[in-house]
């Protein structure tokens, strides 16, 4: 198995194994629209096997950072379709990831200023969103302390998730991609020590805690097909001040069998990255892996796709392919520098670092479609 090779993902062929992991790039117009730069970005990295978009809101409700796309208006439907167009027509294959950051948001980026949604009441001190502050500098600042989502809630945010699938497929996506990793709203229920809620989306059973992710996958199968949904994850995650869950191993595993009964095309695991400082100053992060043992075990309970992202290289990348616990390997910040990232693996060509202080500006092409192809 290389990462070169052919593959079936769900109902789709991929050209290879490289998978273009989802990386939030604040490029939107207004109105959290996408546009023809988003495209031209896009569709000069589509000779990976399979991209995944940013992450997109499915609601104003779900909105965490500034400039980050939705998938709710008109407008926004119509730009993304540029975006599948370019893409398509570079015979390109491209899922949507879609979100809802649940606590992760700030009282300015919300609807009429409310607190933002959570699964509990607990604020996620320590943590940071991309926001305006108090004298409107743009900068990150502290999450906002959200307020408990009503039971009687919980069936219309599934319906936005829903309507967000529907407007996924008009758009001319080829799939979804649930974020359910990285301490956002799935994460928030499903962490055993976070989640203390009483009713039936409560932290007292696996069940219970997995519920809301599973009724949201099932109205992504109702719309979209089981064999076009992925579902990505980061089990023993802390970011976004998740705390330590003593059941997490036991509940993502029960989320395995799950997601395996309903024949999604594809789990997306995703090694735990940690900044290092202070996020308006992070240049670097602490990486954890997986232990071998616990990704051997996801092989034998998931029989679709697996999806492992995490700082690989093409060596490192080999390597995991190989011991076939995996099928595919997702690489973030080197297709940012090289959009023919495929064509500088297979050929052993050199490799662009980007500036990281160009990945969330608003210098228009400048560290976002400037980076050349390679030439001998």
């Amino acid at each position: 198995m290389t990462l070169f090779e052919s593959n079936k993902l769900g109902s789709h062929q991929l050209e290879n194994r490289m998978v273009m992991a989802p990386m939030t790039r604040t490029r939107t117009s207004p109105g959290d629209v996408p546009n023809a730069l988003m495209a031209k970005y896009y569709a000069q990295r589509a000779s990976a096997g399979l991209i995944i978009s940013e992450a997109t809101d499915i609601a104003p409700h779900s909105k965490g950072y500034l400039w980050t796309p939705g998938i709710y208006t008109d407008a926004q439907i119509a730009g993304w379709q540029l975006v599948t167009n370019e893409v398509h027509r570079n015979n390109g294959k491209i899922f949507m990831q879609i979100w809802h950051v649940g606590r992760m948001s700030h009282t300015s980026m919300m609807p009429e200023g409310q607190a933002p949604w959570g699964a509990t009441d607990e604020q996620a001190i320590g943590s940071d969103v991309f926001a305006h502050d108090a004298e409107g500098k743009l900068t990150f600042v502290r999450a906002s302390k959200p307020r408990q989502l009503g039971t009687d809630e919980l069936p219309a945010l599934i319906n936005d998730f829903k309507t967000a699938f529907r407007n996924v497929k008009k758009a001319g996506f080829d799939g979804v991609e649930i974020h359910s990793a990285n301490g956002y709203l799935f994460e928030q229920f499903m962490n055993a020590t976070l989640n203390t809620r009483d009713d039936q989306y409560g932290g007292q059973t696996i069940e219970n805690r997995t519920r809301f992710l599973l009724d949201v996958v099932d109205a992504a199968i109702e719309e979209l097909g089981a064999g076009s949904v992925g579902v990505r994850l980061s089990p023993f995650g802390h970011y976004n001040s998740m705390p330590d869950d003593p059941l997490g191993e036991e509940t993502f595993f029960h989320l395995c069998d799950e997601l395996n009964r309903r024949g999604i095309a594809y789990i997306h695991l995703l090694y735990e990255l940690m900044p290092k400082g202070n996020m308006q100053e992070v240049t670097e992060f602490n990486e954890r892996h997986l232990p071998d043992e616990f990704v051997k075990k996801t092989r034998s309970i998931f029989k679709g796709a697996i999806i492992w992202c995490g700082s690989f290289n093409k060596a490192s990348a080999q390597v995991a392919l190989a011991t076939g616990w995996v099928d595919l390997i997702a690489f973030g910040r080197p297709f940012v520098g090289n959009p023919d990232l495929v064509a500088r693996f297979k050929n052993d060509w050199p490799l662009t670092v980007a500036d990281r202080a160009a990945y969330y500006t608003r210098n228009g092409e400048k560290g976002f479609t400037d980076f050349p192809v390679f030439s001998m």
